[in-house]
């Protein structure tokens, strides 16, 4: 079969792979869309030894699970394998797959995953948003998106930051308050989600309430933040910095896929998909991500 194999550049080539052969509890899924994440265009740099990219991937169950597990073949599905999912055919463990209802399209629901995850499992850290005020960095990527949707519908008063006014145009249509820096944003926050690094993280750090939360999930901008201890000496001490990663064991991928799927089927959740493309196209896709020229979720179709 054919899948995108990393070619030792920092890009992908179109390969000729061996077919997959699924385990007792994994279902294999003909894949006829998947989502390039910017996490992965970072692995790229530097693969691990046998890694394929592939980790948000929509299609159809042409072999259901041997153990009984999970959704019957011919059945529309998203999931969330670890790798492998560019490609025609990928097996992912049936007990983390959720069906597609007809109102939900394939590669709309591509780009679910590993953004809508990580938003949907930021928020839940965050505890309850009625009535609190929230700042969120690097807003204008994937789950920056899904943060802002979902917080303002939980009645949060959010303001996003992002690169550019034209990047983040879409998250002011949702209602969020705007700006390019976080030193810009007005007042204190309940509630801090970093997900850039650098200066961005002690800039945001310092709009914080004493009584707030500053959540880190990400380092987009590639460079470590560094910490201060003497700038703790203001008036935003005492707001702690917690350490936030979407997976855990506790955590079921199926269960909460699901919960994506119907707020996009109910229309109260909209993927932002900033392109899509035949999947020939991909390795265009990651420069275009590498150079921030897109903004929302990129998926690639496969014919």
């Amino acid at each position: 079969m054919k899948a995108f194999v990393p070619d030792g550049t920092g890009q992908v080539r179109l390969s000729d792979v061996d077919e997959v052969s699924p385990a007792a509890a994994e279902a294999l899924i003909e894949v006829e869309a998947f989502s390039v994440n910017r996490g992965e265009t970072f692995l790229l740099e530097d693969p691990p030894a046998g890694w394929r990219p592939g980790k948000d991937v929509a299609g159809r169950v042409v072999r259901a699970a041997a153990d009984g597990t999970g959704p019957r073949s011919g059945t529309r599905v998203v999931g969330h394998p670890p790798s492998r999912g560019w490609a025609e055919r990928v097996a992912v463990c049936a007990s983390t797959l959720a069906e597609l209802p007809d109102e939900v399209a394939t590669a709309t629901a591509a780009a679910l995953p590993l953004a809508g995850l990580t938003a949907l499992r930021l928020l839940r850290a965050a505890g309850p948003l009625i009535g609190r005020r929230l700042l969120v960095t690097g807003a204008s990527g994937g789950v920056g998106h899904y943060v802002t949707e979902l917080a303002i519908a939980s009645g949060a008063d959010v303001t996003a930051v992002s690169a550019s006014q034209e990047r983040g145009a879409r998250l002011a249509a949702l209602g969020a308050t705007l700006v390019t820096e976080p030193a810009d944003a007005p007042g204190r926050y309940d509630v801090v989600l970093e997900s850039v690094g650098g200066r961005s993280l002690t800039a945001a750090r310092r709009k914080a309430r004493t009584s707030g939360t500053v959540i880190w999930f990400g380092q987009a901008g590639r460079t470590p933040a560094t910490i201060d201890f003497f700038d703790w000496i203001d008036d935003t001490a005492g707001a702690p910095i917690v350490a936030f990663h979407y997976q855990r064991p506790d955590f079921a991928d199926d269960r909460d896929l699901a919960t994506l799927v119907r707020l996009t089927a109910a229309g109260r959740l909209h993927p932002e998909i900033g392109t899509r493309l035949p999947w020939e196209d991909t390795p265009e896709v990651i420069e275009a991500i590498r150079q921030r020229r897109l903004r929302g979720n990129a998926v690639l179709t496969l014919s």
